[in-house]
């Protein structure tokens, strides 16, 4: 088991050097059982930072922010900055690295194995529990969670209430670290392509008449894109008021952008946004199902990203973010690639 206080000492280890710029991990929010990203800055801060089951963001996202910040200052400070990721989330730092958009040295990393269980689903736990307000959740022994309601203890077998994302992960040990705390214990994801198995059933019409009724409720507040860390564009198509812009930037020219969609919520603009987002997401998603949590009308974009990944894999052999040396797939190329859409 993930030992926090192990945890602790690593991060503190790393602040007390100079090692890196600050660390970036979790803690709670006042005094309940949720958590939030946690921003240390001091050796002295790091009783702030817990690891439980409700650590369920990406933090690799915030790799944006600070390599925004760099461009902007005279003098950065350049040291790496330090991040707890878990298996899926590693994998999201491998393809910043195959995209060069960051380097190695620009990240500190501290993995955390999920052993035997993972993060869980908020929806799923409160279902669990029929009504009953949690007050901590933890991790118990293997395969289980420990949640405490009104003083006693409840234990949860881990499949129960786990995220569909860490049901079918590949990669519940992190591909990319440097330095790694709990076990390696392989866990057999089954079939990981379950969670859009009644989708693949429907028909064509029916999956866009599915998808028309979904994207209907989109209400495009960008969530799912600010919250990606596969969406780092300076300049977003499918985002009329995000692109890049510098000091010879004229207001003529900012009048003039090409606006490739309206940033409206109709449904044409709506299926727009989401389809262009998915394809650009192709071949780079790593299932950490960030954008499907945060989506304040419950689209269920995971099912779109994760039909994506099938598709890479079984017409491509492609997997994501295992290998940071491996070209991404819009960059691969092979005789024998399958070429049936060409007429």
């Amino acid at each position: 088991m993930v030992s926090l206080d192990q945890l602790k000492e690593e991060v503190k280890k790393a602040l007390s050097s100079g090692k890196v710029k600050y660390f970036i991990g979790y803690e709670n929010i006042g005094s309940g059982w949720q958590v939030r990203p946690a921003f240390i800055r001091q050796p002295e801060d790091v009783d702030r930072l817990v690891w439980t089951p409700a650590c369920f963001h990406n933090l690799v996202r915030f790799l944006h922010d600070e390599k925004r910040r760099r461009a902007r200052e005279k003098n950065p400070d350049i040291r790496p900055v330090g991040l707890v990721v878990k298996g899926c989330d590693s994998r999201s730092i491998n393809v910043l690295l195959q995209e060069k958009y960051i380097e190695r040295n620009d990240v500190y990393i501290i993995g955390v194995s999920c052993e035997l269980t993972g993060v869980i689903n908020i929806t799923k736990l409160n279902q669990h529990l029929n009504g009953l307000k949690p007050q901590k959740v933890l991790f118990g022994s293997k395969g289980t969670f420990k949640v405490i309601v009104d003083d006693r203890e409840i234990e949860i077998e881990a499949p129960d209430i786990l995220a569909d994302r860490c049901l079918e992960c590949p990669a519940n040990f992190p591909v990319i670290a440097d330095v790694i705390l709990g076990e390696e214990i392989k866990r057999n994801p089954g079939n990981r392509y379950q969670s859009i198995s009644a989708y693949e059933k429907m028909a064509l019409d029916e999956r866009w008449s599915f998808w028309q009724q979904q994207f209907s409720r989109c209400l495009r507040c960008y969530a799912c894109r600010s919250v990606c860390p596969m969406c780092y564009c300076d300049e977003c198509v499918a985002d009329s008021i995000a692109y890049a812009v510098t000091a010879e930037t004229t207001a003529d020219e900012k009048a003039q952008k090409t606006r490739w969609v309206e940033r409206n919520p109709e449904l044409s603009e709506n299926i727009f946004y989401h389809l262009v987002r998915a394809i650009h997401l192709a071949g780079r998603c790593v299932d950490c199902g960030e954008c499907e949590r945060v989506c304040p009308v419950e689209i269920p974009l995971r099912l779109l990203n994760k039909k994506m990944e099938k598709e890479a894999k079984e017409l491509f052999g492609y997997e994501v973010g295992f290998d940071p040396a491996q070209p991404p797939l819009i960059a691969c190329f092979r005789d024998n690639d399958p070429q049936d859409f060409i007429r």
